[in-house]
């Protein structure tokens, strides 16, 4: 009896890359402020998430970000996040010695990421940070397949090298933008970055 190897389907690359399955996404929002504050645009919430799912079929999209309690605006985004699409997971910012504020989120992007496994076939990253590359690799040995979207001038190496599909943000910005306002000027607090008036 012969043995035909030449009756399984042959994909091209394109075809293996667009065979996504469940999409979860996970994003870093302080990392993606700088990206866009860097890039010189305001995201667009509602677009970003048409482009990160792509058309599959997306289980979650979550949204990783520090907090100041405080900050009506930033308060209303958020609101405004949840309402559209986004599980919202938020931290109190820290004061630091130099007077800046920071909430490192990454050990909940990790956890989320492991925990999840198994529900989803792709996860889709929004960082560039590299402390999260040995949280992905072990995703990706579990069977999940791995697409980062980051600004390659803010994306660790180490990152890349553990992801299955990496996709510059410069190269999608025109598609995940606000469209600019005339007579509007943006200016962040500083070390919060999330003040974007995505409700209007």
């Amino acid at each position: 009896m012969l043995n035909n190897f030449n009756t399984d389907p042959v994909f091209t690359p394109e075809q293996v890359l667009e065979n996504r399955g469940r999409v979860a996404i996970f994003i870093d929002g302080s990392n993606l402020f700088y990206a866009a504050l860097q890039l010189g645009i305001e995201i667009d919430y509602t677009k970003l998430l048409s482009r990160l799912t792509g058309g599959s079929r997306l289980l979650r999209s979550f949204f990783y970000t520090g907090v100041d309690r405080t900050n009506e605006k930033q308060q209303g985004f958020l609101l405004w996040m949840r309402r559209n699409g986004y599980r919202v997971i938020a931290k109190d910012l820290v004061q630091l010695p130099d007077g800046s504020k920071k909430a490192n989120l990454d050990v909940e992007i990790a956890v989320d990421m492991m925990a999840l496994v198994g529900s989803y076939d792709t996860a889709v990253l929004v960082s560039g940070d590299g402390d999260l590359a040995y949280a992905v690799d072990a995703i990706s040995y579990r069977g999940a397949r791995i697409e980062v979207v980051s600004l390659r001038s803010m994306t660790s190496d180490s990152l890349i090298n553990v992801a299955d599909r990496y996709i510059d943000l410069d190269n999608i910005k025109e598609q995940v933008q606000k469209m600019p306002r005339t007579n509007y000027s943006y200016r962040p607090l500083s070390g919060i970055g999330l003040l974007h008036e995505q409700e209007d």
